[in-house]
């Protein structure tokens, strides 16, 4: 009955989940279809819209294909009336990975922490093929398999990882605990992983965390440029809220650019340009507000900034060597630099995930080409942040450190001989005046000869 009501609460998550995120989309487009056409609007054409930006929203390409009248009444030319949207606005991608670790988390507390997960998914393709087979549009078409499997990817490896984390500390009494109990039969090399994988979480959110406040500057020092490109669009205030509630879902697409920057990479805004701290390379760029947070002109002593990853790792290295040491487990030389390197592979491999989601067309022609490149990105990240974790990781311990191992030491080599330890309470009495002395063939013998 148990794991029935697990995998019940498993679909229902999967469920809200989806619910969310549909609504996030069809309240403001409800409020936009009333007042730009009001009663008369095509009510039927809402839905779709509303399905096919929601599978955009979890990775889906778009493919639009605009009518010659649109074309004449924009003022486009022909060739750009075919183009690709492949350049995903992460706000509703984060969204669904937070809340599947949340259910996974849940169902491994319950003691089903593989069945949760795959319930939850299923539960969220099967959702995932209703609004694809639902929300078809002539003029936007998404690609019915990826449509399917994107989303519930999504949902999967969210609630896998929440599922996981918990499982792996709690244990649960079978798959994970056996390769638990194989991990600990390493020896010194039994703490690596975990460790590896804790540091690398630490290093990507020090860099997600960097990469917000240059956002959160940029919007500081160039709000006049934004402010700007928004009034030479001529929308009104329903079309500015608009316009803003893209900016806020594009959020986190616009921190793994900054990331990129940071890292020393740049990004694209277009075939032959270049953002980044060795130089900005722009041409004409589309006029939304957003893009006037790119820099004009580039140092050659703004690639300090890669100096922000660096940090990051070489505090996840700390964190990990701190917690090494406080669980009483301080490692070689050899089984750190593994941790290192460990940090460094899955910051990259993140990144590399990332960048996919986050590059590739915003926009006919030339806007064929955006975002962060893959491999660079990844390199330079992983490098980076491989090398302040090394930094940390591999540097002479410490006195105190070395101090506080051989106390635990000799604390262990004691409780294993057959000599008592000392009651220092009982022997050195603290009662009356601090003050007071006693003959000192009154006090308990002390030293190696004891």
């Amino acid at each position: 009955m148990q794991r029935l009501l697990v995998a019940l609460l498993a679909a229902f998550d999967a469920a809200i989940a989806a619910a969310v995120g549909l609504a996030v989309l069809l309240a403001p487009l409800t409020l936009l279809w009333m007042l730009a056409f009001g009663v008369t609007a095509d009510w039927g054409a809402l839905w779709p819209l509303t399905g096919t930006l929601w599978q955009f929203g979890h990775g889906v390409p778009i493919d639009i294909s605009l009518p010659t009248e649109t074309l004449s009444t924009v003022g486009l030319a022909p060739e750009a009336a075919v183009f690709t949207l492949s350049v995903t606005p992460l706000a509703f991608l984060v969204f669904t990975l937070l809340f599947a670790a949340r259910s996974g988390a849940r169902a491994a507390r319950a003691g089903a922490w593989l069945l949760g997960p795959l319930v939850g998914a299923g539960s969220f393709a099967l959702i995932a093929v209703g609004i694809a087979l639902t929300s078809r549009i002539e003029a936007a078409q998404t690609s019915l398999p990826l449509s399917i499997a994107l989303p519930a990817a999504v949902y999967l490896v969210g609630s896998l990882c929440g599922a996981v984390r918990v499982a792996w500390e709690d244990g649960d009494g079978g798959l994970l605990d056996r390769l638990h109990d194989v991990v600990d039969g390493w020896g010194d090399w039994g703490p690596v992983p975990a460790s590896a994988v804790r540091g690398a979480a630490v290093a990507l959110v020090g860099v997600i965390a960097v990469s917000a406040v240059a956002v959160a500057v940029m919007v500081a020092l160039r709000a006049g440029e934004a402010v700007a490109l928004f009034e030479a669009a001529r929308v009104d205030v329903l079309g500015g809220a608009m316009i803003t509630l893209g900016h806020l879902a594009y959020l986190p697409t616009l921190i793994v650019w900054a990331a990129s920057w940071i890292a020393g990479p740049g990004f694209a805004v277009g075939a032959g340009t270049a953002v980044s701290p060795a130089g900005t390379q722009l041409g004409v760029v589309p006029g939304l507000p957003v893009f006037g947070l790119l820099p004009e002109h580039a140092s050659i002593w703004m690639l300090i900034v890669v100096l922000l990853p660096i940090a990051a790792g070489a505090f996840a290295g700390w964190t990990v060597r701190s917690r090494l040491v406080w669980e009483g487990t301080p490692l070689g030389v050899a089984a750190r630099a593994v941790i290192a390197l460990g940090i460094g592979v899955l910051t990259a491999a993140v990144a590399a995930i990332a960048a996919v989601l986050v590059s590739g067309s915003i926009g006919p022609g030339r806007l064929a080409d955006a975002g962060p490149s893959v491999l660079p990105f990844a390199l330079a990240l992983g490098g980076e942040v491989l090398l302040g974790a090394a930094i940390l990781l591999l540097s002479p311990r410490h006195r105190d450190e070395l101090a506080e191992e051989r106390t635990d030491r000799w604390i262990a080599e004691m409780a294993a001989s057959d000599l008592p330890l000392i009651d220092a309470p009982a022997a050195f009495p603290t009662g009356g005046d601090t003050n007071d002395t006693a003959p000192l063939e009154d006090l308990p013998p002390r030293g190696r000869g004891a």
